[in-house]
């Protein structure tokens, strides 16, 4: 395993891209399994589109605003916050979508509404406190799931672990048996 830094808001997502295709040639040999969440799963879908880098397996997206998310619009919109989102308003105003032809990509989606998004008004749908879960989705991922999680929590809990080396493993998630 390996992790990936970048500069979120300093370099354009494109630059990111092709840094992370580099890194990708260099540290890792075989097929590349790859995880990113939200601006990064949008960093690897451009890294996709553009063909580069390595020998892509699975990819596991974690609350990624394929679609664009509200919240960053409303933020980069404003003269007073337009500023934190740098270079990286563009693809988390708009999204990116999945590039064909696209890897077996999985999507693990937020639903507990704890978040930056709270500050910038009402989603009246369900979401993770920063991106709604329809901003996650697309008929072009091979599987989809929502865990009770909020956008950073994405990160940390067990579950969303314990779900992406499933689907990296198999190219579903897990479904619960259970009512």
């Amino acid at each position: 395993v390996h992790t990936f830094s970048y500069p979120t808001v300093a370099s354009p997502i494109e630059e990111n891209a092709i840094r992370l295709a580099d890194t990708c040639l260099k540290q890792c040999s075989g097929t590349t399994h790859l995880v990113g969440h939200s601006l990064g799963g949008l960093v690897i879908l451009a890294m996709l589109a553009n063909e580069q880098g390595p020998n892509v397996g699975r990819v596991v997206l974690l609350g990624t605003p394929l679609n664009g998310s509200r919240v960053a619009r409303r933020l980069g919109s404003n003269r007073v916050t337009g500023w934190m989102l740098g270079h990286a308003s563009p693809a988390l105003s708009n999204g990116l979508g999945l590039p064909e032809p696209v890897t077996e990509c999985g999507m693990i989606s937020g639903t507990m509404p704890r978040g930056l998004g709270r500050l910038t008004g009402d989603f009246g749908e369900p979401n993770d406190g920063t991106v709604a879960v329809s901003e996650t989705c697309s008929e072009r991922l091979a599987d989809r799931i929502e865990l009770a999680v909020s956008h950073t929590g994405l990160l940390f809990s067990s579950e969303v672990a314990r779900q992406t080396a499933v689907f990296i493993d198999r190219g579903r998630f897990e479904r619960s048996e259970r009512p």
